[in-house]
């Protein structure tokens, strides 16, 4: 009789693990969807391979690395660098966001 109890507690340890390997899996799986998405809001204008849309007067900002494209966006969003529609869209995101914005679209 007292394995039964047992066996029920080993079950519902072995599930309540799948349900953690699950969620961890859907959480990462939800972190890298948000970053895909923040960085398809620059295709809009930039194209999806950030070569700019023909004849859109858009940069390419298809060869600049993390870091410059970063640069770029917080110069935007504090005022430092002038454009059109770009210090509108920076002012909009937090730091965090421009962070990933960059690490997603820039070259490693």
């Amino acid at each position: 009789m007292r394995t039964q109890p047992m066996k029920a507690t080993i079950a519902l340890g072995a599930f309540l693990a799948s349900l953690t390997t699950f969620s961890l899996a859907q959480s990462a799986d939800a972190t890298k969807l948000y970053h895909r998405g923040l960085a398809a809001t620059c295709a809009n204008c930039h194209g999806t391979d950030g070569k700019g849309v023909v004849d859109g007067g858009m940069p390419l900002i298809n060869t600049l690395t993390s870091e410059q494209m970063l640069a770029q966006l917080k110069a935007f969003k504090s005022g430092a660098r002038e454009g059109t529609i770009m210090p509108q869209l920076a002012k909009g995101y937090s730091d965090e966001q421009l962070e990933i914005i960059a690490n997603q679209l820039g070259k490693k």
